[in-house]
């Protein structure tokens, strides 16, 4: 796809990824749509902006093209704030677009699904969070949670299983109704927002030189994506170089992320299955993984390690050996934990078939990361969009074509191997020079986004500043998770499968609620 053809009045932002950014009216919104949709293009977000006094509504999205992110603005009536629906051209638009008209009071007209998405009734009545950046929203006390309408599936021998939103295990709440023929499942619909935070609105009440910590803690598990990601809006915005041995040290800190997650997911999927020493022996691999990272970068989650202009610390010769001596040892030992997955026909028997993803439904679901490479998807912007240092890295995209729980088992087994080739390669590589650069933010408005390919997906930050009594402040800043995309499809996965086997299938992908509940 051509940029400038499609999109004539998009404008690039500075930095190390190819983003532009434009405003449309509405039957741009409607033509980029459809361009995007023919010439094979992704929906990665969108969201509402433009709160404030006097009211400006705004609607955005950001779409994925082979040349890069497109981030498209359009300004809306104050009176009557509703915009083209993105949904049947992009299914995965309506819950985004549903949270918007909770959060922002921005309306996708004639959608056909317009039922609250975050607000459970506990808002105030008529309450728009976001409609006024910065302003506290106090929720109803002991307001009752509203009656959710879920479809209602009907038939001769079918029932409801409800399960949540508090489960017997460590996950966040989450409800998810299950409609059934005896353990045969003909339907899942599931109902988020229980964690929601207002995770986004405090942006607006931190220094966006801060914005960062908060970024951070988005989504515990992906904080190295989430603070790179935040501070390369920052960055975009404020013009920033950063110096390539930081730009290394972070890749260094997602690499590790990457490991981490796959190592207990997959330890995970194999006690979900059955296999309990998989859980035991893996849970012991990340533990040993964690430390050194506690030892290296002075947090096991690496949490405040990314900030803007750099890295918090530099890695000295003895740090680096530590490194590369633990990426033999769990490279020797994951080969063996395979080879033990490959070989356990009971194991590989639960697998194989398992919550399957097809990868017609996969590309018209907007699946991505590495579920959406399991079902034959080769999206990973490391490759497709590589930034500095993965430019030099020659990433090597680990796809299957099955699209089931087999799948992605086998795709997290293989991005271990290749982040600790990655890893290798970064600690022997690393540039010489500083590891941070000071970012000065300029008077007046800016915008800035960032664009990372986390473990679980791509990882979105839409950010704008504005300039108020002297310093710059944060006017908005949109996160987005993959979860957003994939937890719909988690929906499908199960259809047909039988009730014991959602706990392996829904590991299989572990969504964050987190990341999707802002």
């Amino acid at each position: 796809m051509d940029i400038p053809e499609i999109f004539a009045d998009v404008t690039r932002l500075p930095g190390v990824l190819p983003i532009w950014h434009g405003v449309v009216d509405a039957a741009g919104w409607q033509a980029s749509a459809a361009a995007v949709a023919q010439a094979g293009g992704r929906l990665v977000a969108v969201w509402g902006s433009g709160g404030g006094e006097p009211l400006r509504p705004t609607v955005c999205c950001a779409y994925a093209v082979a040349r890069g992110l497109v981030w498209l603005e359009l300004p809306l009536v104050p009176d009557d704030p509703q915009y083209p629906d993105l949904a049947p051209a992009f299914p995965a638009a309506s819950r985004m677009q549903r949270a918007a008209q909770d959060l922002c009071g921005v309306r996708a007209a004639f959608a056909t699904d317009t039922r609250p998405w975050l607000n459970h009734g506990g808002w105030p009545a008529g309450a728009v969070p976001l409609r006024y950046p910065g302003r506290a929203s106090t929720p109803v006390d002991g307001a009752p949670v509203n009656d959710y309408a879920f479809v209602r599936v009907e038939g001769d021998g079918v029932h409801e299983i409800p399960v949540g939103p508090v489960h017997a295990g460590i996950i966040e709440p989450g409800h998810f109704r299950f409609s059934v023929v005896g353990e045969k499942v003909l339907r899942l619909e599931q109902r988020l927002g229980y964690t929601h935070k207002g995770t986004e609105q405090r942006f607006t009440q931190l220094p966006p030189l801060q914005g960062h910590r908060l970024a951070g803690r988005v989504s515990g598990d992906s904080t190295v994506a989430y603070a790179w990601a935040w501070c390369m809006a920052l960055e975009s915005a404020a013009h920033c170089e950063v110096p390539p041995r930081a730009q290394w040290l972070r890749a260094l800190m997602l690499e590790r992320e990457r490991v981490a997650n796959h190592l207990g997911d997959l330890g995970a999927v194999g006690n979900d299955a059955g296999l309990g020493i998989a859980l035991a022996q893996f849970s012991r691999l990340k533990e040993d993984w964690l430390r050194l990272s506690n030892d290296l970068f002075g947090h096991r989650f690496m949490m405040d390690c990314v900030l803007p202009g750099g890295v918090a610390g530099d890695l000295g010769a003895a740090a680096l050996d530590r490194l590369l001596t633990q990426c033999t040892a769990i490279e020797r030992e994951v080969n063996d934990l395979r080879s033990m997955f490959d070989e356990h026909a009971g194991l590989q028997d639960r697998f194989a078939g398992a919550g399957r993803v097809g990868a017609d439904l996969a590309a018209r679901l907007g699946l991505t990361g590495l579920a959406a490479r399991a079902s034959g998807l080769q999206r990973d912007l490391r490759c497709d969009q590589p930034w500095p240092p993965y430019d030099a890295l020659a990433v090597q995209v680990a796809s299957q074509s099955r699209g089931d729980v087999a799948a992605r088992v086998a795709v997290r087994f293989d991005e271990v191997f290749e982040s600790l080739r990655l890893l290798r390669a970064i600690a022997l590589g690393l540039p010489a020079g500083p590891f941070a650069t000071e970012v000065l933010l300029q008077p007046g408005p800016a915008i800035g986004a960032g664009w990372v390919e986390g473990w679980r997906g791509e990882v979105l930050v839409a950010l704008e500043l504005e300039w108020q009594d002297g310093a710059a402040r944060v006017r908005r800043c949109h996160c987005h998770d993959p979860s957003w995309q994939n937890w719909p499809v988690l929906e499908h996965a199960v259809i047909g499968n039988i009730v014991p086997d959602f706990p392996l299938i829904n590991k299989s992908f572990n969504l964050s609620y987190s990341g999707h509940d802002l």
